[in-house]
């Protein structure tokens, strides 16, 4: 999540923001925006399920470049148990 993005959504709804990323409002608010951009799209090319990492990405953990490109590769190999969840529920 965007940390100041979060942070404010977080105060307008009186939620502690250390709770943002295991927040069912938080969570219904994104489903809520992707919801409606699914709407643009056909059922193959649809978010279908997602998860809210606990971090950001960072250039630190070589997730991604110092341009802020994602390495997929290490992406895959540090959330692994985490991309297995979404595949397996």
């Amino acid at each position: 999540l965007d940390e100041e993005a979060s942070a404010a959504f977080c105060a307008d709804k009186g939620l502690d923001p250390s709770t943002a990323t295991t927040s069912d409002e938080v969570r219904a608010e994104i489903q809520s925006g992707i919801d409606a951009m699914n709407a643009k799209y056909a059922q193959v090319e649809q978010i279908r399920k997602f998860t809210i990492l606990p971090r950001m990405l960072t250039m630190e953990d070589e997730e991604l470049t110092p341009t802020l490109k994602v390495k997929r590769a290490n992406v895959n190999r540090n959330w692994a148990d985490t991309i297995e969840e979404i595949y397996a529920g």
